[in-house]
């Protein structure tokens, strides 16, 4: 099995930072894209952020300019760094990705647990 454990949530205030860790573990061959993704109370999961095995990202227009998400292959981890949050980001933070456990293999996509991230006015 691959397990993502999140890490790096909790209670800032609002124009602050925080960085967001996710880590995958197990039956790994090859990791393609990972990703952020956030949920609200009453809201649906929504994209946060992307990056691919080569480094290629991709923004939610609300993360635009404020969020950096970045990788580190040989740790088959990815991070998810914060700045001037707001009120409105507050939300349990997902990550995920899209792993192959053997060699051609599917591609099979996993979830982490979620850490939740509050950001106060």
């Amino acid at each position: 099995q691959v397990q993502l454990v999140e890490s790096g949530g909790g209670l800032v205030q609002a124009g602050g930072s925080l960085r967001l860790s996710c880590a995958a573990s197990g039956r790994i061959f090859s990791i393609n894209a990972m990703g952020w993704y956030r949920q609200a109370p009453g809201a649906q999961r929504e994209l946060v952020a992307t990056i691919t095995s080569s480094g290629s990202t991709n923004y939610a227009d609300s993360a635009k300019g404020r969020f950096t998400i970045s990788r580190d292959n040989a740790k088959n981890t990815v991070y998810l760094q914060m700045n001037y949050l707001k009120p409105e980001d507050t939300a349990v933070y997902y990550c995920d990705a899209r792993v192959s456990r053997y060699p051609g293999s599917y591609e099979y996509r996993y979830w982490g647990q979620g850490t939740q991230v509050t950001v106060s006015s």
